[in-house]
Parts: structure tokens; C-alpha cells; sequence
């Protein structure tokens, strides 16, 4: 209650802020795309391009830091779990074109950072990414730079930890880092109340009570890069990246009540997995004259890893095992792309064209089934054209992708291809200065998973079991969102409204064969929602108290095989920073969205965080607090006809913490590579049943 309160309260300081008729002077620099008044923020006819005041550079030590103080209204960051989100969906983050991790986003000088791009509908080129985030930095003045940072947890086995070095000789720059992140034994349990249903009517309710938990997720990642940039010229990149997920694991112990049964049964629900990750990518830009440039990206990524999950249900005292479910999976995936583009400009006008192909490849072991190997493979090729104009106060963006996708089971000689197009457009017409509209239209496909294909049946527990489909078909999606952007004193933001569907969505089905529940996955009948969002940024005192919120109802429906559900929900953040003096407070609270996906709603963190920091010299001290208020909750419901049930997750989220960060710099830099693609390549991993 506290926490929403909280909320109430900054949203009514917004409101009351945005209603304040001061006549403040603001300069305004011209610009060749449509520009607005504001103090960091001019919205183009593709983008938000926010610019870093001389506070937010001051108070930053790192990229991620910096990206906290722009106060971004729809963007939510939480630096203390180091995660990037908008409106609950992921958000794809660049330095200078070339996609990036948020490690790479922190070990950022914030000095150099010119300015930061928010992309809320990418154009073709991004190959269906929701949202990107891309960092334009500068050529540093310094010839190396160390950066460190140290979070741990005062109460809990919890924090992370990383560091970057960048060295430079000529136009060349090498770059090595690493971080690590770990969560050992973190104490949890979860309320799970389930009833099932028959064909013929007859139910069986479970309630679970715990008997306690934890959760493991230690994971740690290293990287070595080289680049060699001639300005206006030729730009070249290789990386080579490994993440090793050490321990991500949860355990549960319960006492279980059957409705048809006249004693508890005691369980064990253990899923987990760790595996590494090693990645390397090579990158070639090269420019000719007339405006006219040419870029190739190649990167591949391997996967050799397990998961496992471990069910056991037995009576109290007794030796034999009521359930006893034991799945182990043994991966060794390999993916591969290549993206090359062509793009010509002109004064007011641009064209970019490009293909790419890339490739899964994936083996997976079944230790639990004598050791049945499985082989799936899936290529994806992808066209793409997109042509921008600007015509005086309007721009206009069109263009067509077109994406052929095939996959096959070996074992069975199962799988499927298809074709798919992808248009997309964009109007943008602004009124003045200070506001315009942008209305646009994009789509996009979604390609069948490993896990939602796979053949091999997996046992969850004593009912239920999960089989893949191997039939699924590439699924489609369409977006249609008109924006508003507005900039008044002190006040800038965004209202909009949002429509989409997939009608042919890819979702989990459900249904008994004898006594058996099972899951697997069917393209679906669809999902249509319609979404209304507002997000003010408030600049309370300039430079000193700032307020960012994001507010969110969304209404939809989903349809499936012998269901039809509607659903209805609010989500948002607010942000409240204060800075003054080199002190740094800030409080930050995310209500998350609730998701109807299939027969199953599903909702991630409700999240509050204090936190305040000082800087001195190269360094920055700090200090906060994990959920302060309220009652961490994360889990899901399901609302089939077939199973109801309900599933919160619950840990002793409430964590003081401690931060220290180090940055020093010396010396000539030179440039970090200014890529501007990235071939889309993903490995695959299996995931073991749970329940």
C-alpha cells in the first residue's frame, strides 16, 4: 500500500506540474528533421534524440548510469539489477549501430556520449525489435580508461561485480572486461493452488503450502575486442565473448493437499541449468562517395550447456516414491548469421536495402531417454527496402521485408517452411515546435522455438506432460500506434494509443489424452489488444528534481482451440530523482504488466528501489535499499477449462546494499567502432519441464 501511495503521489505531482504556466525561455537549435523545444529531448520524425545536460554527465560514472539520469519517460531502468525494460518488453541496445549488452552499455564514459537515440518503432532494418536504444558516442580525448564496480547485497548472498580496460594505439583500440553477478541461496517459496478437470466433470484440486526454497542465479561473462577506424572512410570490429552461466537453479520443498486423497504428500520441485555461451563477431563498414555506404556483419554463437528438472512426490515416512520424474537435456547448439546493407542519403531523403541469412543448428541429448539424440534445423533468409522523405512539415517512411523460413526434425523428417512478408510505414506530421504526431504501421514474424517443436514428450509431474509440435507455422504480428509528442515548460512526453494482433499466434494448447494433461503448441485462433499510454517528464526544480512516469491500460482478447478470453489491466513506472551537491537520490517503482498469453496470464516484477550516491573524484559511493515497501511477487495464472491455478513466487527481496564504482582515464583514445547493423543470430537452449 505504501508503494502505490508512493505512486499516486508522483503521479499527482506530474499532473500538477504539467498544469504550471511558467514562462520559461528555452533555446532552440534548427535542425534539418523536425525540432521541438526542450531542455534534452528533440523528437524526429524516427526518433527521440535526448541529449546529456552537464548534471547528468556530472553525475554519472557509467553509460548505464547516465542512461538512469535522462529519465527517459517509457524507459525503465533499474541499475541495482542492472535490467533495461520498456512497457515490460526488452528493449534492444546499440552503441553507435552495432547492438551491445548492457555491460557494454556501463562500461561507457559518460563524457562521450554525445547524445542517446529512442527508437519506438524501428524501422525494417531491425528485424522486428520492439524498441532500440542507440548510444552515439564521441571520439574520447584520452589514450586509456579503467573502469570497476562493486554492488553486493548487505543481508543476502546476492550482488555484481565488473570491470573495462580500453587501450589505444594509432586507430586501433583493444578492450578487454569482464563482470560477474551472483545469487547463492537466495531464500524463497511459493503459493500454488491447482484444480484439474476431466472431460467427464470430475475435478482433483491441489494446494501446495511450502516448506521452503531458494533460488540460484550465478552467471559471468568476459570479452576481448579490437577495432580499427580511418574516419569517413573504413571501419572494422571483432569481438569474441563468452557467458557462462554457473548456477541458475530453483528448489522447492512442499507439503501437498489432494481433494480426493486422505493424506499430505510431501514434494521436491528442482528445475535448473548452466551451460556456456562463447560468441564472435567480425564487422566491416566502408564508405564511398555520394553518400553511399556499404556494411557487412558475420557473427556465430555456440551453446554447450544442460537443464534439468526433478519432481518427486512422496507420503510422509514412506520410502517409495509416488511421482518420480527425472528429465536431463544435454545441448551442443550452434548459430550462425551474416546481414550485409547498402544505404544512400540525400538532402532530405535516404534508401537502405539489405539481406541476411542465418542458421540454427541444434543437438540435444535426453539422458533420461537412454540417450535419444534429437537434431533440429532452422534457416531464416531475410529482404528487406525501406525508402525515408521529408516533405516540409511532414516525413514519410515505407517499406517491404520479405522472410523465408524453414525448419526440419531429422530424427522424423518433420518440419515445415514458409514465406512472409513484412511492410511497414510511418507518417509524421509536425504542428509546430513543440508538437507533432507520428502514426505507424509495423509487422513482423515469429519463428517456432526449440522447445515448442520438439517431439520428445517431457514428464512435469504425476498429471501432467509436455510434447512439442513440430507443425507450427511462423507466426505474424501487426502494430498499429498513433503517438503524440508534446514539449511545454518543464514538461515533455509522449500520449498514444496502440493496436495489435497475431492471428496466428504460437501458444501452449491444452488437452487429456486418458489421464494424462497435456501441453503442447498450436498456431492459435489470436490475440488482439488495444493499448492507451501516457509518459510526462517533469523537470520539477531544473537540474534538481526530476519526474518520469509511464502509464499503461491495455484491453485485449485471446482466442484458441475451445477457448475465448478477455482481459483487462493497468501497469507503469514513476521515477523521482533528486541531485544536488554530487548527491544523487532516487526512488524508483514498477507495477508490471499483466500478460494473457494462450490460457495462462503471467506477470513479471513489482519492483521498488531507494537509492542515494555521492561522487568524489573518479569515484562514486552509494547505497540503497531492494524493495523497501510492499511484497515482492512474481508468478502466473492459468485460466484453462482444463487446469485453474495460480502460482506466486515469493523471495526476501528487501536488500540493503552497498555500491562503489572506479573511473579513471588517461592519455589519447580513440573511437569505439560505429557499427551500424548487427546480424541477427541466436543460439537455441532446451528448457526441462517444470511445473
Amino acid at each position: 500500500m505504501k508503494s502505490i501511495a508512493v505512486f499516486v503521489i508522483l503521479l499527482l505531482l506530474a499532473l500538477v506540474a504539467f498544469a504550471n504556466d511558467q514562462n520559461d525561455s528555452i533555446a532552440v537549435n534548427q535542425l534539418q528533421e523536425i525540432v521541438v523545444q526542450a531542455p534534452r529531448v528533440i523528437h524526429k520524425a524516427d526518433m527521440d534524440v535526448y541529449y546529456p545536460s552537464r548534471s547528468a554527465v556530472d553525475n554519472s560514472k557509467n553509460g548505464l548510469q547516465l542512461l538512469g539520469n535522462l529519465m527517459i519517460p517509457s524507459l525503465t531502468v533499474t541499475e541495482s539489477m542492472g535490467t533495461v525494460q520498456a512497457t515490460g518488453a526488452a528493449v534492444q541496445v546499440r552503441i553507435n549501430g552495432r547492438e551491445s549488452s548492457i555491460d557494454q552499455v556501463r562500461s561507457l564514459l559518460p563524457g562521450t556520449i554525445k547524445r542517446v537515440e529512442w527508437i519506438d518503432n524501428p524501422g525494417l532494418r531491425y528485424n522486428g525489435a520492439d524498441y532500440v536504444l542507440n548510444f552515439i558516442v564521441s571520439n574520447p580525448t584520452v589514450g586509456g580508461a579503467f573502469q570497476a564496480e562493486a554492488e553486493p547485497a548487505l543481508n543476502a548472498p546476492w550482488g555484481y561485480a565488473w570491470a573495462d580496460l580500453k587501450l589505444n594505439s594509432g586507430r586501433s583500440q583493444w578492450k578487454i572486461g569482464g563482470n560477474f553477478k551472483y545469487s547463492n541461496h537466495l531464500k524463497s517459496h511459493r503459493d500454488y493452488t491447482e484444480t484439474f478437470t476431466y472431460p467427464d466433470g470430475e475435478s482433483i484440486t491441489r494446494n501446495e503450502t511450502s516448506r521452503g526454497g531458494y533460488i540460484d542465479n550465478t552467471m559471468g561473462r568476459a570479452w576481448i575486442e579490437y577495432s580499427y577506424i580511418k574516419p569517413d572512410t573504413t571501419v572494422f570490429f571483432a569481438g569474441i565473448n563468452d557467458y557462462h552461466t554457473f548456477r541458475n537453479r530453483t528448489h522447492y520443498d512442499g507439503l501437498m493437499e489432494y481433494s480426493n486423497r486422505p493424506d499430505d504428500i510431501l514434494l521436491s520441485d528442482r528445475t535448473g541449468s548452466n551451460g556456456n555461451n562463447p560468441q564472435f563477431s567480425l564487422y566491416l563498414e566502408q564508405h564511398f562517395d555520394n553518400k553511399q555506404t556499404l556494411v557487412v556483419d558475420f557473427r556465430t554463437l555456440l551453446y554447450f550447456g544442460k537443464s534439468y528438472s526433478d519432481y518427486m512426490e512422496h507420503l510422509p515416512g514412506a520410502t517409495d516414491y509416488l511421482t518420480d520424474v527425472h528429465t536431463l537435456i544435454k545441448d551442443r547448439n550452434q548459430a550462425y548469421a551474416i546481414e550485409a546493407d547498402y544505404m544512400k542519403r540525400w538532402n532530405n531523403s535516404r534508401f537502405t536495402a539489405g539481406v541476411s541469412y542465418s542458421a540454427n543448428r541444434n543437438r540435444s541429448v535426453y539422458e533420461n531417454l537412454g540417450g535419444e539424440i534429437f537434431h533440429q534445423r532452422q534457416d531464416k533468409v531475410y529482404f528487406f527496402a525501406e525508402y525515408f522523405q521529408r516533405v516540409r512539415k511532414f516525413t514519410f517512411t515505407a517499406g517491404l521485408g520479405a522472410q523465408y523460413t524453414d525448419f526440419l526434425f531429422k530424427e522424423s523428417n518433420q518440419g515445415s517452411s514458409s514465406w512472409n512478408m513484412r511492410p511497414q510505414a510511418t507518417i509524421t506530421y509536425g504542428i509546430n515546435r513543440a508538437h507533432n504526431f507520428r502514426l505507424s504501421f509495423e509487422s513482423w514474424q515469429s519463428t517456432p522455438s526449440l522447445a515448442e517443436t520438439n517431439v520428445a514428450p517431457q514428464q512435469l509431474d504425476g498429471f501432467q506432460w509436455r510434447i512439442g509440435n513440430p507443425n507450427l507455422k511462423t507466426s505474424n504480428s501487426y502494430m498499429l500506434t498513433l503517438r503524440y509528442n508534446f514539449n511545454v515548460p518543464r514538461v515533455s512526453g509522449q500520449f498514444g494509443i496502440r493496436a495489435f494482433t497475431s492471428p496466428n499466434a504460437i501458444t501452449p494448447l491444452l488437452y487429456w489424452d486418458n489421464d494424462r494433461l497435456i501441453t503442447t503448441y498450436e498456431n492459435s485462433r489470436g490475440l488482439k489488444n488495444l493499448t492507451f499510454f501516457l509518459a510526462p517528464q517533469v523537470d520539477v526544480i531544473p537540474d534538481w528534481v526530476m519526474l518520469g512516469a509511464y502509464i499503461q491500460y491495455r484491453m485485449e482478447n485471446m482466442r484458441g482451440t475451445g477457448y475465448d478470453y478477455n482481459g483487462y489491466n493497468w501497469s507503469g513506472n514513476a521515477t523521482l530523482r533528486v541531485t544536488h551537491w554530487g548527491f544523487t537520490l532516487m526512488y524508483q517503482y514498477l507495477k508490471a504488466r499483466r500478460d494473457l498469453w494462450g490460457e495462462k496470464i503471467s506477470w513479471g516484477e513489482d519492483i521498488n528501489v531507494i537509492d542515494l550516491s555521492y561522487n568524489w573524484k573518479n569515484w562514486q559511493f552509494g547505497a540503497g535499499v531492494i524493495m523497501p515497501f510492499g511484497r515482492y511477487d512474481q508468478g502466473s495464472r492459468m485460466i484453462s477449462k482444463w487446469n485453474t491455478n495460480e502460482r506466486n513466487m515469493r523471495l526476501d527481496m528487501r536488500m540493503p546494499y552497498i555500491k562503489v564504482s572506479y573511473n579513471f582515464q588517461w592519455g589519447h583514445q580513440k573511437q569505439v567502432a560505429q557499427k551500424k547493423i548487427n546480424a541477427g543470430a541466436s543460439v537455441d537452449a532446451s528448457t526441462a519441464g517444470g511445473r
